[in-house]
């Protein structure tokens, strides 16, 4: 007597798929239904949605911006205090600051649209589209400021800063450019630093665990965003570094 099923071949599984790793892909196309995204076409004078962006990579300096100026990229603006005050101090560079959520991104789009000096863009995009935004050298400095930090185990994928990260970003910089990064969150400073081991493509200038009592004189102890004065208040110190790249 022979077993029934004998004959029956198990279908292969799948291998698990990360929505990170999707991201990150050529073909990756933006799927939402919120009445944000319309309402940010208001401000279409700076604001690009999706993969609007994606077009000027490698001609953001000619093609939107009109100047040779440097170009600089704030990854999750968030409420924008940063980049609101950045761009007002230093009007001769080019700013691009983005940030994926619908309703915040509008309200920042609000404030932008009221400051004098114009020399930023806002884009309504994932910051794992860096590499498809930018092209190659065309970037001075990559901010990553309090990004969120995913602290559980199982959503550790999800963490931005991952090999693929660092391979848009060695792209994306140009000679002697470099990611500035600071967060309240001691697992994800060193989960980041753990991705750093072995990898020559970068110099790290700045490691901190406390960057106000290490380095106050350094430019990221020169301003607080709006999470990092309510992390100072926790008497939670800030964890910062630079990467410069070596090219």
């Amino acid at each position: 007597m022979t077993d029934d099923n004998s004959s029956i071949e198990e279908k292969p599984k799948k291998p698990k798929t990360n929505e990170k790793d999707f991201l990150f892909k050529q073909d990756f196309k933006y799927k939402h239904d919120n009445p944000y995204h319309d309402r940010l076409a208001i401000f279409d004078k700076f604001v690009l949605r999706d993969d609007e962006g994606e077009s000027f990579a490698g001609d953001w300096s000619d093609k939107v911006f009109g100047n040779k100026n440097q170009l600089e990229v704030e990854i999750g603006s968030g409420y924008g205090h940063f980049m609101m005050e950045h761009t007002q101090q230093f009007p001769d560079l080019n700013f691009v600051g983005l940030d994926h959520r619908f309703k915040r991104s509008f309200h920042l789009a609000k404030r932008l649209d009221k400051l004098e000096h114009k020399n930023f863009r806002y884009l309504r995009a994932r910051g794992e589209r860096l590499g498809y935004l930018f092209g190659e050298g065309e970037v001075r400095r990559v901010f990553y400021f309090f990004p969120d930090p995913w602290p559980k185990k199982r959503h550790h994928k999800k963490r931005l800063f991952q090999k693929r990260f660092l391979d848009d970003c060695e792209k994306i910089l140009c000679a002697g450019g470099e990611i500035m990064i600071k967060t309240d969150h001691d697992g994800y400073f060193e989960w980041m630093l753990e991705r750093l081991e072995g990898e020559d493509r970068f110099e790290a200038t700045l490691k901190t665990f406390d960057l106000y009592k290490d380095a106050p004189d350094h430019f990221l102890a020169s301003f607080q965003t709006k999470f990092e004065k309510i992390f100072l208040d926790k008497e939670i110190k800030i964890k910062a570094m630079v990467l410069r790249v070596k090219k």
